[in-house]
């Protein structure tokens, strides 16, 4: 196990970046990311694998609600992809390794790996080797994490000495029509491949932290954050089970 950084216990995570589409900062965008640098806010971002094999910061696997084009990620090549705009903005789709070099090492980075294959079975290690290929030597407070824990298991053997961790919740038939199956969900609400992940934090649903495995996670030392807090308040609830959060739609407080 890798330990997490303190610095992802202190400092609050923009999710997608500090985005405000009113203010030109689509998610995941390098604004977005400027923007939350200049605030001292850590960020979190989202990966999809672009058709030739490189990582790319989005959060949908199709293109549409936030570029306006047809297609998935994955039937584009990055070099395409870099001439999509994105709605709300004056930029285009980043890659992994521009972000990096953005961030260097200012702020935490939280980086989230979708899952490519749906039903959050097993990896073919494509994404995840892209991963390890861009943040090999980057420095700075960096930790990776992904819903799918055969991904963070593969991660794992990639790239053991960066921390990585699993996204967690309450997986209600309602929030994930992807997962037909029940017994899918109940195993994935159970975390079960926590210490096979050899991970040391995870990130779980805000409205489901009261959670008995959460507190068993905890106690075992593992640190708890949680996605996504929209508020003050409901950051105060948050913050009396998780040691830090995800958040968005307003401006978190930074610890003195």
């Amino acid at each position: 196990m890798s330990a997490l950084s303190e610095a992802f216990r202190v400092v609050p995570v923009a999710h997608r970046a500090l985005h405000d589409v009113s203010a030109g900062r689509p998610e995941n965008s390098r604004a977005a990311i400027r923007a939350a640098i200049a605030a001292d806010y850590g960020i979190e971002i989202d990966l999809q694998l672009s058709r030739d094999g490189r990582a790319m910061v989005f959060h949908d696997y199709e293109l549409a609600r936030l570029t306006g084009a047809p297609g998935n990620v994955s039937d584009m090549k990055a070099a395409d992809l870099a001439q999509l705009r994105l709605t709300g903005g004056e930029e285009s789709v980043p890659t992994l390794t521009e972000v990096l070099a953005l961030v260097a090492g200012r702020v935490p980075l939280l980086i989230e790996l979708k899952d490519q294959h749906g039903e959050m079975g097993g990896s073919d290690g494509r994404l995840e080797r892209a991963v390890a290929h861009d943040i090999a030597g980057y420095a700075g407070p960096l930790a990776l994490m992904s819903f799918n824990p055969h991904s963070v298991i593969e991660l794992a053997g990639l790239c053991p000495a960066v921390p990585r961790g699993i996204v967690t919740g309450g997986y209600a038939a309602e929030d994930w029509p992807e997962l037909p199956d029940g017994r899918t969900r109940a195993r994935l609400r159970d975390i079960p491949d926590f210490e096979a992940a050899s991970a040391s934090f995870i990130s779980h649903e805000v409205a489901d932290l009261d959670r008995s495995r959460v507190a068993e996670i905890k106690a075992g030392g593992a640190a708890i954050l949680c996605w996504t807090v929209r508020s003050a308040a409901q950051e105060l609830q948050a913050r009396r089970i998780a040691h830090n959060i995800t958040f968005e739609g307003y401006l978190a407080a930074i610890p003195a």
